[in-house]
C-alpha cells in the first residue's frame, strides 16, 4: 500500500509561514521607521493648530484648553530631540504628558456635548463649555486634541513594545535610515510651519 507524497504539501505549509514572517518583519521594521515620525506629526499639527486658533482667529482658549496645551506642548519639543537622539527610551517621556491630556480633551469633550458632568468654575473668563467649531454635530477642538493624543499614545505604545532588533536602525551608524530618519524630522516640522504660515496669511 502507498502513502502518499506530503512532502509538497509540508513544502507548501513552510513557504506560507515563511512569507507570514517575511509580512511581519516588514510591518516591524515600518512602524519601527514611522511609529515616532506619526506621533511627532500629531503633536505638531495640535500644537500649531491650537495656536492657528488663539493667534490667528482670535478663539480665547478656556482654563480647560489651557491644561491640554501643557501637556501637548513639550511634546512638540521631546518628540524631535528624542528621534534625532535616537532615544529608545523616548516614550518614558512621551506617554506620561499623553496619558495625562487625553482624558482631559475627553473629559473637555463630553462636558460641550453631553449633560453628564456640571461645567467647572473656569477661572480664565472663557466658560469650558464655549464651543468654537462643531463640524457635523461631531467635531470640535477637544475632539481633535483627543484624536491627536490618541495618535501619540498608540505610536508610542507601539515603539515601546517593538522587540529590541527592530530599532538597529537608530543604532547603526552604517545604515542610512538614521540619515532619513532625520530628515523626515525636519521636513515634518517644516510642512506645518508651511501650513501656519499659509493659513495665517489668507486669514489675515
Amino acid at each position: 500500500m502507498m502513502l502518499p507524497d506530503t512532502s509538497n504539501t509540508a513544502a507548501g505549509a513552510d513557504a506560507q509561514v515563511e512569507d507570514t514572517q517575511r509580512e511581519g518583519d516588514r510591518f516591524t521594521d515600518l512602524l519601527a521607521v514611522t511609529s515616532r515620525h506619526i506621533a511627532l506629526l500629531a503633536a505638531w499639527v495640535a500644537t500649531s493648530g491650537s495656536l492657528f486658533f488663539s493667534q490667528v482667529l482670535g478663539w480665547p482658549p478656556c482654563e480647560l484648553c489651557w491644561y491640554q496645551r501643557i501637556c501637548m506642548y513639550p511634546l512638540a519639543l521631546i518628540l524631535p530631540i528624542g528621534i534625532l537622539r535616537r532615544d529608545r527610551r523616548l516614550h518614558l517621556y512621551v506617554l506620561p504628558l499623553a496619558l495625562i491630556g487625553a482624558p482631559i480633551s475627553l473629559y473637555h469633550y463630553l462636558l460641550i456635548k453631553t449633560n453628564l458632568f456640571t461645567p467647572p468654575r473656569c477661572t480664565g473668563g472663557i466658560p469650558c463649555t464655549v464651543d468654537y467649531l462643531d463640524w457635523f454635530g461631531l467635531i470640535n477642538i477637544p475632539f481633535m486634541a483627543l484624536t491627536a493624543f490618541l495618535i501619540i499614545i498608540v505610536m508610542m505604545a507601539a515603539w515601546a513594545l517593538l522587540p529590541a532588533g527592530a530599532s538597529a536602525t537608530e543604532t547603526t551608524p552604517a545604515r542610512p535610515a538614521r540619515d532619513w530618519s532625520s530628515i523626515a524630522v525636519f521636513a515634518i516640522i517644516a510642512t506645518v510651519l508651511a501650513a501656519f504660515a499659509v493659513g495665517s496669511a489668507l486669514v489675515i
